[in-house]
């Protein structure tokens, strides 16, 4: 009997070390090296949007995501395009239920450079009370599209007028804002704006699920960065962006490698490289509405990860950790590891708000960021000393080896974490 036991505990050693082994050769830090050297080299200028540096990096993420045998996310290409509109409101005149409209009390979020509307126009009117979301209203209406008038309760004023300056991709209708206690009766509102287009793109790829093919499950990093600046005392004016987000793209190439070979995913992964978010999040903005939100069981957004986080090595945070159980699911997936992760231990960086999690969390997906960055103490953060050599590359294996880990029960389909309550962001 004891033979027995031993023989079993020996083979499940085996097992174990062979599992190790086979999960280092394909996360490991001359891998990691070889893509995050590329992605923050010199010749890529720091990847600024709307630049040409841009595009070359978005062509290596797609080639890289094809050699791992990643499908499109549609046609044949990796590219998800989009236009992002810029408006400027040149006049905006009308009334409602006979009081004076002007530019303090209407917002259009429209393509069109002149909008003339009334009662008989067609529009469908919502209500947005003091007790709703107006970001989250917008982005419902947007995913679905169509022709609205939005009644915006005054408590709203803040979010009115951001939302009014919001950037627009690819719009599917038009949406008018009037900012007012009353509902709609009879109104005449006309709105001349100036609009201009640029392309930006997503680079996505695709990992077809089996059993649960309609559940997504992404893993996403923003590749774009801050460019070219004011030379600093070295005469470096290239900031590179090694950390960020170089490091993330890194991570979210390196797992689409893992799980493509694993060919064990349930569910649909989704592997996203983000443009433009250091101008505003715009890449995840319109990457979401390509999606169900109830349809998505977990974002896991990667976030600067080549320092060691304030625990040292072998350790990251989670933001929003307290706003679903996704992070109690990764802890407990890696109770037989040496790797922890914490609770953002910077809350009032309110950094759960900041990065490209956000949009996606708003609708209710448990979507988290994971980083070690230290905020409060990043001394290379958006500088251009944030450089490869500033980095570590065997600690960043083995936090992208932990996230492949951690999150093997909920790209199975044995685990779904909670949603994000409505009204928490």
């Amino acid at each position: 009997m004891v033979k027995r036991c031993s023989y079993f505990i020996l083979l499940l050693l085996i097992k174990q070390t062979a599992f190790s082994q086979s999960i280092d050769k394909i996360i490991n830090s001359k891998e990691v090296a070889r893509i995050e050297k590329t992605l923050s080299a010199d010749n890529m200028r720091g990847r600024k949007a709307f630049s040409p540096e841009i595009d070359k990096a978005a062509a290596f993420v797609a080639a890289e995501f094809k050699k791992a045998g990643l499908q499109p996310a549609s046609g044949n290409s990796f590219l998800q395009q989009f236009a992002q509109l810029r408006t400027t409101p040149v006049s905006v005149s009308g009334t409602m239920n006979g009081k004076p409209l002007d530019e303090k009390t209407v917002g259009v979020l429209s393509g069109k450079e002149e909008l003339t509307i009334d009662q008989s126009s067609g529009y469908k009117q919502v209500r947005v009370n003091a007790k709703d979301t107006l970001p989250v209203v917008l982005m419902k209406l947007q995913r679905q599209g169509g022709n609205y008038l939005v009644m915006v309760d005054t408590v709203h004023r803040a979010w009115f007028e951001r939302m009014k300056k919001s950037a627009l991709y690819s719009p599917k209708g038009d949406i008018v804002m009037v900012l007012s206690p009353e509902e709609a009766g009879e109104y005449s509102i006309k709105y001349k704006q100036t609009v201009n287009g640029r392309s930006l793109k997503n680079v996505v790829g695709i990992l077809p699920g089996k059993s649960k093919k309609e559940e997504y499950v992404i893993f996403s990093g923003h590749y774009d960065h801050l460019g070219v600046g004011r030379p600093n005392a070295a005469g470096d004016s290239i900031f590179n962006g090694a950390n960020d987000d170089a490091s993330g793209t890194t991570a979210v190439i390196m797992l689409a490698n893992y799980f493509a070979k694993q060919k064990n995913n349930e569910r649909t992964l989704v592997f996203v490289a983000f443009t433009a978010e250091e101008s505003g999040g715009f890449g995840s903005q319109y990457f979401s509405q390509s999606f169900n939100p109830d349809q998505v069981m977990a974002m896991f957004n990667i976030e600067m990860i080549g320092t060691e986080s304030k625990w040292g090595a072998n350790s990251a945070f989670i933001t929003g950790y307290e706003k679903t159980d996704m992070g109690k699911i990764l802890e407990k997936n890696l109770e037989k590891t040496n790797f922890k992760f914490y609770p953002d231990p910077y809350p009032d960086q309110q950094l759960f708000y900041r990065s490209d999690n956000a949009t996606l969390a708003r609708l209710g997906v448990p979507a988290h960021t994971i980083s070690t960055s230290k905020m409060d103490s990043e001394k290379f953060y958006h500088t251009q000393e944030d450089e490869i050599e500033t980095l570590n590359m065997n600690n960043m294996a083995a936090i992208i080896r932990a996230i492949a880990l951690s999150s093997t029960s909920i790209v199975a389909g044995k685990d779904t974490p909670i949603r994000v309550a409505e009204g928490s962001l």
